[in-house]
């Protein structure tokens, strides 16, 4: 993928990862479009970096996502990268007598219904055009599964395997599919201050696009390296432990 001269619509693009590639794609001479659920946030960006175009949606939403689809490809039909990066995580305990599904239902929405919606939506739109690609952002926690927020892990394990799929399925086309893949970055992901154990959100977009210059079709960073390719022994007990200390810490 080239990283200047395209036109991209970041979903969440007003805060965390989001804003951080929106910000590098928009220094490196790209037009740039966010999407977002909060109007003020979207006004932010605009101000912090003009010429960013911002869209008020909710990606969970499915007829939200439908009207996305329409006014991008109406209002700027050179549109050819997008990058589903939205995503919501939510700690989950399922002993809870208060769960409700709908609760849990938001998450698998915006994580996992989101991205692959539109990115079925988009590929009629990708396939004419020069060249194209569709970024989904997973996260190390696709490959070793996180208690605390199961269905985070979940859903990110489910785009993980949809990436992989769709890769395979556009191989043939000039549409590139590309998989990042985060360790904790110390964003307000889940809540503010629970990931400020992360790396610095501005080392982990650094990589990110040293790795899209270098034409990487996964790029994971930091501890998420360590996990994509490892074994299921190694999995499992990375996932005990994970899980031994973030008891003993609550």
């Amino acid at each position: 993928m080239r990283v200047t001269g395209n036109t991209i619509l970041v979903t969440g693009g007003a805060s965390g990862i989001g804003l951080a590639l929106t910000k590098q794609f928009w220094e490196t001479g790209n037009k740039v479009i966010i999407c977002g659920r909060r109007p003020d946030k979207l006004m932010e960006v605009e101000e912090r970096y003009p010429g960013v175009h911002t869209k008020v949606c909710d990606v969970a939403d499915e007829e939200s996502r439908r009207e996305l689809y329409n006014w991008v490809t109406g209002t700027f039909p050179t549109v050819n990268v997008l990058i589903n990066n939205a995503g919501i995580q939510q700690r989950l305990n399922m002993l809870s007598t208060d769960l409700k599904w709908s609760y849990c239902h938001q998450e698998i929405a915006a994580n996992l219904e989101a991205p692959a919606h539109l990115s079925m939506l988009f590929i009629d739109h990708f396939v004419r055009q020069p060249q194209a690609s569709i970024i989904n952002v997973t996260s190390g926690l696709a490959f070793t599964p996180p208690p605390w927020v199961p269905i985070y892990g979940a859903t990110k394990a489910a785009l993980h395997s949809f990436t992989v799929s769709l890769r395979l399925q556009l191989s043939n086309t000039k549409v590139e599919v590309i998989e990042i893949i985060p360790p904790a970055v110390n964003t307000d992901l889940g809540g503010t201050g629970l990931h400020t154990f992360g790396v610095p959100v501005d080392d982990f977009i650094q990589a990110v696009f040293d790795g899209v210059k270098k034409g990487h079709k996964e790029i994971a960073y930091g501890t998420s390296l360590k996990v994509v390719r490892a074994s299921r022994d190694v999995i499992d007990d990375i996932t005990q432990q994970t899980w031994d200390h973030f008891k003993n810490s609550c």
